[in-house]
């Protein structure tokens, strides 16, 4: 029978006005919105009001498009230098020595040990450096990462191989996906997507950001910080590195590392008390903390040198030991230049250098363009459907399309309380849930217009058309959900926010199509006691 507990009816309803009430931000714009948050009294929850909305993507509202590319020569030098480091402390630990000290090839290092039982005593500890390329608990190899060859006077040449300079730079795009996306997740932005392109290539789409220097500024660094002494006069192991205070002119800083930024556990923007100057204060970790107060202790009245990526961009004077764990960086920098530095300590350093490979900044124009589009064919679609089930079922044409907007509106709903992005696929999503929404309804008015051919009275053949043609509602939505769900795993960008649209809608269906549907039918009838079917 056409019946309901009450349960199910508040429980129905409730939903759709939670759905509808969250939508609601959504349909206004951000000075609209800001103006219907202040006027909520404050003595209401916050979590109450219905604040988020949806999030327009990067074809909708505009923003920055930056495709980076690891440099690949960059990353190299690094590993040679790594390669370099490891093969002197592995000399050191063997005790071997090498005629005419390590020498840096191009894609490798070179040592000489003339001596046959050094050699003997040596390579088993070299070859540990080559690392076999591939997964071996699946099976995948693809040779080493470092050829190393000798000759009969000595020499031991250690290259890395092609193999294994592609194996390193794909890790290096992995590892600057994820600081790219510290990275930008701290300016504020919503939704930014960040992905892999090719074998060397990361694709970064921030939607809303207009000015894409701030962008720039974040992702071109590579936010490798190291803590150094200024050189004293004589001193020979040493690098000429510029100076920003002064105008890029070099000093020499010791090459030795007091502490990297690595040691680091937070990084924040401040003002100085006395000087109120823009300053970033940072914490160290326990091994920061013990190496930088042991440094400071031994070095009172030096210059310390705050090294980013090869730049000393500040060289205050140790005035007392530093032993807390905790510091300042302080210099000549704007308000900007100090969020986007802590910023950059936060997020760790990148592997290797980025190139800016194409920069593109999406107008808000583009954006209008494409959203009063969109906003056409959402409602000539809606038009359309609501003028053919008015026309061919009558009030309960109706019925289906006051379910239809309901549907649409718990859409928006739910992606505002996700904080969905939505796309100009997105869009058509949504013209394409409109469809399959009334096909539900389309398949259960024509089964119970079968029932009623065959002689059924009207409350048996509303309750036949619903109940049998569910099964087949919930067959057809869920190959179209393990699709969409497909989509959102596989694809990326423009692609999942389709996906996305279309399984919110997908999951409204049963909600609105059926429930809602039936609901109305049966209120119709036990007001109205009809002797026929209004089609």
């Amino acid at each position: 029978m056409l019946r309901f507990s009450r349960s199910k009816i508040i429980a129905t309803v409730a939903i759709i006005v939670i759905g509808l009430l969250l939508a609601v931000p959504s349909t206004m714009n951000r000075e609209q919105r800001q103006a219907y948050l202040n006027a909520i009294p404050s003595w209401v929850p916050s979590w109450l009001v219905p604040s988020r909305a949806i999030v327009l993507g990067l074809d909708l509202q505009g923003g920055s498009h930056v495709l980076l590319e690891v440099d690949a020569q960059d990353l190299l030098r690094g590993q040679i230098t790594l390669l370099r480091d490891d093969v002197r402390r592995i000399l050191r630990d063997t005790r071997v020595s090498s005629q005419n000290g390590i020498q840096t090839i191009a894609r490798g290092v070179q040592i000489r040990v003339p001596d046959a039982a050094d050699r003997e005593r040596l390579m088993p500890r070299l070859r540990e450096l080559s690392q076999p390329i591939g997964n071996a608990m699946l099976g995948q190899t693809g040779g080493n990462s470092i050829e190393i060859n000798t000759n009969p006077d000595g020499v031991i040449t250690l290259t890395y191989t092609e193999a294994g300079i592609n194996e390193r730079v794909r890790r290096a795009v992995d590892q600057s996906i994820e600081v790219i996306r510290r990275r930008v997740d701290a300016t504020g932005t919503t939704e930014p997507s960040i992905q892999r392109q090719g074998a060397d290539r990361v694709l970064v789409q921030v939607p809303g950001l207009q000015d894409p220097q701030q962008l720039k500024a974040l992702l071109g660094e590579t936010g490798n910080l190291e803590f150094r002494l200024l050189a004293q006069p004589g001193a020979t192991d040493v690098d000429l590195l510029p100076m920003e205070d002064q105008g890029g002119q070099r000093v020499p800083v010791e090459r030795r590392v007091i502490a990297e930024g690595g040691d680091l556990t937070d990084a924040q923007p401040a003002f100085d008390s006395q000087t109120n100057q823009p300053i970033v204060n940072f914490r160290f970790n326990i091994r920061g903390a013990q190496r930088f107060g042991q440094a400071t202790t031994e070095n009172l009245g030096r210059n310390l040198a705050i090294v980013l990526d090869n730049r000393v961009i500040s060289a205050p004077t140790i005035q007392s030991p530093i032993t807390g764990g905790a510091g300042q960086i302080s210099g000549s920098f704007t308000v900007e230049q100090v969020n986007n530095l802590a910023v950059l300590l936060r997020s760790g350093a990148l592997p290797a250098k980025l190139t800016i490979v194409e920069e593109r900044t999406v107008g808000p124009g583009l954006g209008r363009d494409s959203i009063e589009a969109g906003k056409m064919a959402t409602y000539v679609a809606a038009i359309f459907v609501i003028i053919f089930m008015f026309a061919t079922y009558g009030l309960f044409g109706l019925f289906a399309n006051i379910a239809l907007i309901v549907h649409v509106g718990l859409i928006f709903g739910l992606m505002s309380v996700l904080e969905a992005t939505l796309t100009l696929p997105g869009i058509a999503g949504i013209v394409l849930t409109i469809g399959t929404a009334v096909d539900s309804n389309v398949l259960i008015y024509e089964r119970i217009r079968e029932e009623a051919h065959a002689g059924r009275s009207i409350v048996s053949a509303i309750q036949a058309g619903f109940d049998r043609a569910f099964a087949t509602i919930v067959d057809s939505n869920s190959t179209m959900a393990i699709a969409a769900v497909i989509l959102f795993f596989l694809g990326s960008g423009p692609v999942r926010g389709f996906a996305v649209v279309f399984i919110l809608g997908i999951l409204t269906t049963v909600l609105t199509a059926v429930t809602l549907t039936r609901m109305m039918i049966a209120l119709w009838y036990h007001w109205m006691r009809p002797k026929a079917l209004p089609f």
